[in-house]
């Protein structure tokens, strides 16, 4: 049943498209069916165009109300038109020939639609099922002509994303899946941020846990997709509670460039009818009149409203916005709409004229025809833009930055539109100004939070592999998607020594990529240069898996290949730049930063990783010298211990040692087993004064002395005293020295016979097999002090069955507090070992010396267990 017409005669001229889609669109928002508005205004727009260009006759639209839908009728009056024939062996119409358009998008969108033929004219139909509306109007836009509307290329999916009050995925619906390729089960319970590429610059914006927790919040922002590309989308997110109380969020996303489906419109002010065609704003001459309220409050939304609103009032096809740089040399693209914005984002254009250059930026420019001068704007180069009007941005005569809006048909803009934007940008530069000063500032801000703490970071670890790592999750994904560390070892080729990328399922595919290509040069030039080696060799790699798998049909192994090579090339298909790693003046690698796809890296970025990159070359060379120090010193230290201790025939020998230094820096303490010659044993164990070099050079000439006068027949005494002038000698070098050396005979009763000389070392304890303990010799005069030193030796023979424990005093000495182990603590401890075999006994110790203080020892320990084997005492 009908319930509402409305008609209109259109003359056959160009300009009668556009007054056609408005009658449409104006007549269908009348009606209350705003959802049928935008199917409506296209298949009309269409319809309307065929009739005008074929059959050059004036066209009747004629809009028809039923109780569940709407019906448009566009009729020409061409009498002499051609049935056209619907057979399954006609091919159907290519997209790029301009007839028979109107019909395909009739099949596709319309419910019903048909084509009636008479004598005296061609009338097609279609018909768009609607929904009853209710009573009121919530909110209405602006009238608009239909080329200004979005467009959806395809059926347009919303995303039903429910977020629980922990963040986590709760609910995932159907378009959710067909968007981004995730079945329910894969999100169910992950966290969005898994999932969510979040615009993120160092101190500014806010975060996406922050946008959860809003009560509303409407914006665009990345999803990564299970192919691994990122889907820009336009989310608004509610929250709610349930009847329990139990908080969510529910985000609702569409595609990007289908916006409108879910963007608030906009507060116009009281009295706004419309720009006029004279260069002024209804409402009054204000920032307010052109961008609408409320306005946003951060500098991307501005931008991005002010192109919407610049495209909205010129009846474009695309708009763009461009910053200056603070130095006004080049331009920056950071807002754009119609055009392929990933691509064109934060590129860069210079400013001066030639070929290549932007060169409409200080004064107002129109273009009619870019196929006639393609340099003249090469922001539009390959987008199908034909004619362009763009305008300069300044304050206090400044250049700030660039306004344009382009259209894909010649000729479509004069100097009346150059007026009207130029009207436009005098409204809104001095707030686009004050907000880039204050994201600069911000960013300012968050690049010093940002390298103060890439500074501690750093400066926390001296291990070389640990640097890598935290350089790497530093930069990913907060300055780039991904990143690799090629390292330069001395008179060698560049070495992959690290790779990142945000998403981990990339890591191995991008780390085999960046093995297959030759590195970057290392030159010694500051800031970051462009590389398309990685980019150029996954997009090869790509094509040519592409080309394979469909060469061999039915092959699931190329094609999981060539998918996979897509998905790499996706991936380091954008921007990439080279950071030389500069040490003292010297390169020893470098750092490679990338995007995904067509993306660009802002120079704010570049210029907080050239810091970085410093901060972190310096980490880099600082580990190395620490480990090649650390090298040094273990090789050392491994060169002044025993290669191995000998068998002693009916003794059983045990010795721990501890050096306190990190990285087991060279020690003072020092011990020694060796024989002498058949059947008699020379053992040793002393303490240096101090560590480090000068200490271990004491050390090894202690040793080395001991084993060679001990070898020559010196007794005890003659070897020390010739081993302390041997240490005075060295002067300022020498050190202070507590030695205890002896000489051991093993017995055929069993026993062992000991001459020890102890040289202002700890007295060595003997444990009897009854459990009592006593000092076994007498401590004499340390080396290195006086030049006539006298020494003696003293006799000592181990029953079976005892025990000698030689210590230095790093485990007497070991302190807590005000409390010390000591000489009784030593004693108590000993006590407890009889019937222990040696290697037991000195276990003991170092296990109690352990634990009688939290803090690790701050001083070497040498632990050296003599036992002569005999009946244990409870055994």
């Amino acid at each position: 049943m009908t319930t509402a017409r409305a008609a209109a005669t259109f003359e056959p001229v160009g300009r009668s498209v556009a007054a056609a889609r408005t009658f449409v669109r104006d007549t269908l928002q009348g009606w209350g069916h705003p959802e049928a508005t935008d199917d409506a205004v296209v298949l009309t727009s269409e319809l309307v165009t065929n009739a005008i260009i074929h059959a050059g006759t004036a066209v009747d639209v004629l809009c028809v109300r039923m109780a569940d839908a709407v019906r448009i009728e566009v009729a020409d009056r061409h009498a002499e038109r051609e049935l056209p024939l619907h057979s399954p062996a006609l091919q159907p119409t290519p997209l790029d020939r301009e007839g028979g358009r109107g019909l395909m998008l009739c099949a596709a969108l319309a419910s019903r639609w048909g084509v009636d033929y008479t004598a005296e004219h061609k009338r097609v139909w279609f018909q768009l099922n609607v929904a009853e509306p209710p009573a009121g109007t919530r909110a209405a836009g602006p009238e608009l002509a239909v080329d200004e509307l979005p467009l959806a290329e395809e059926r347009i999916r919303v995303a039903v994303v429910r977020i629980d009050r922990g963040g986590l995925v709760s609910e995932w619906n159907d378009d959710a899946r067909d968007l981004f390729g995730y079945e329910p089960e894969k999100v169910v319970g992950k966290p969005l941020g898994d999932l969510a590429a979040w615009p993120h610059t160092p101190g500014t914006g806010t975060g996406l846990a922050e946008a959860l927790q809003l009560s509303r919040w409407e914006g665009s922002y990345g999803i990564r997709c299970n192919d691994g590309r990122v889907t820009p989308v336009y989310a608004s997110h509610m929250r709610l509670r349930d009847s329990a109380g139990d908080p969510s969020t529910i985000c609702l996303m569409v595609r990007d460039r289908e916006r409108a489906v879910l963007q608030s419109p906009l507060r116009a002010p009281a009295g706004d009818g419309g720009e006029s065609r004279t260069g002024t704003f209804p409402g009054g001459d204000s920032f307010e009149a052109f961008i609408g309220t409320p306005s946003p409050d951060d500098l991307d939304g501005l931008l991005q409203r002010t192109v919407e609103r610049a495209r909205d009032m010129l009846a474009g096809d695309a708009a763009y916005l461009l910053l200056a740089t603070d130095d006004e040399t080049e331009l920056e693209v950071r807002a754009s709409t119609g055009l392929p914005s990933a691509r064109q984002r934060f590129a860069r254009v210079p400013v001066e004229t030639g070929t290549g250059r932007y060169g409409s930026a200080r004064l107002p420019a129109v273009h009619e025809d870019l196929m006639a001068d393609p340099d003249a704007v090469p922001l539009l180069a390959a987008t199908g833009m034909r004619s362009v009007v763009s305008v300069p941005l300044k304050v206090e005569g400044r250049l700030t930055g660039s306004l344009g809006v382009a259209a894909e048909m010649p000729g479509r803009y004069t100097n009346e539109e150059a007026l009207r934007l130029q009207f436009a940008a005098d409204r809104i530069a001095l707030a686009v100004e004050s907000a880039r000063l204050g994201e600069l500032e911000r960013l300012r801000r968050g690049s010093l939070s940002f390298l103060v703490e890439a500074s501690d970071l750093l400066a926390g670890t001296l291990d070389r592999d640990q640097t890598l790592a935290l350089m790497a999750q530093m930069i990913v994904p907060t300055l780039a998607a991904w990143c690799a560390v090629y390292t330069l070892p001395e008179q060698a080729e560049p070495e992959l020594s690290y790779v990142l990328h945000e998403d981990e399922e990339r890591i191995d595919d991008l780390r085999a990529l960046l093995a297959r290509i030759d590195p970057p040069e290392a030159v010694l030039v500051p800031g970051a240069r462009l590389w398309r080696g990685p980019g150029d060799a996954a997009h090869t790699l790509a094509l040519r898996h592409s080309f394979l798998s469909v060469s061999i049909a039915g092959n699931t192994t190329l094609a999981e290949d060539a998918e996979t090579s897509l998905a790499t090339a996706a991936t380091v298909g954008g921007e990439t730049v080279v950071l030389p790693l500069v040490a003292r003046n010297r390169v020893i690698g470098m750092l490679v930063l990338g995007k995904p796809t067509d993306e660009h890296f802002r120079q704010e970025i570049l210029e907080l990783a050239e810091d970085l990159s410093r901060r972190a070359a310096l980490a880099l060379d600082n580990a190395r010298l620490y480990s090649e120090r650390t090298t040094i010193s273990q090789s050392l230290q491994r060169s002044l211990l025993p290669p191995g201790l000998p068998d002693v025939p009916g003794v059983e020998v045990e010795v721990i040692y501890r050096p306190a230094g990190e990285g087991n820096e060279v020690g003072g303490d020092f011990y020694d087993l060796f024989e002498i010659r058949d059947g008699t044993y020379g053992f040793a164990i002393g303490d240096v004064c101090g560590t480090g070099p000068e200490a271990a050079a004491v050390t090894g000439l202690a040793r080395t002395a001991l084993r060679l006068l001990a070898r020559e027949g010196f007794g005890g005494p003659a070897v020390l005293e010739r081993l302390n002038a041997a240490i005075l000698d060295e002067g300022a070098r020498g050190r202070f020295l507590t030695l205890l050396y002896g000489e051991l005979w093993p017995q055929p009763d069993g026993s062992a016979v000991l001459k020890t000389v102890c040289a202002g070392h700890p007295p060595p304890l003997r444990l009897r097999p009854d459990g009592t303990v006593e000092q076994a010799t007498e401590s004499q005069p340390l080396l290195g002090v006086m030049d006539d030193l006298e020494l003696h030796s003293e006799e000592l023979v181990l029953d079976p069955g005892d025990v000698l424990l030689c210590v230095t005093d790093g485990v007497t000495e070991r302190r807590e507090g005000t409390r010390m182990l000591g000489d009784e603590g030593l004693v108590d401890v000993l006590t407890t070992c009889t019937g222990l075999t040696a290697g037991a006994v000195a276990a003991r110790v170092l296990r109690t010396v352990e634990r009688f203080a939290a803090e690790p020892a701050s001083d070497d320990m040498a632990i050296l267990t003599m036992r002569v084997p005999g009946q244990r005492n409870g055994s």
